[in-house]
């Protein structure tokens, strides 16, 4: 798990990282702030495999509060990252 990240309602707050699937394609990145109940897609135009892909998610928080952010890769296959990456932030 990353840092506590601080933001301010009404700001936008940028998070990246990168993700890579060895000898597989990653076709999209999926974020989801409720735990994991859904997901929201993000397709990942000209991922080759073997390489490593760099990706950027906003977020504009509307209320004060503390969240997390959790992340996942899609691979060529459709399978998904078996653990995602969780990013903890604060908002006020």
């Amino acid at each position: 798990m990353l840092g506590l990240v601080q933001g301010k309602v009404g700001e936008p707050l940028t998070f990246e990282g990168y993700a890579d699937d060895y000898d597989k394609a990653i076709v999209a990145m999926e974020f989801s702030l409720d735990g994991g109940t859904t997901w929201t897609r993000h397709a990942t135009e000209g991922a080759q495999a073997g390489r490593v892909l760099s990706w950027t998610f906003v977020y504009t928080p509307e209320r004060p509060g503390r969240y997390r952010l959790r992340v996942r890769s899609v691979n060529e296959d459709g399978r998904h990252s078996p653990l995602a990456d969780v990013v903890e932030f604060e908002v006020a």
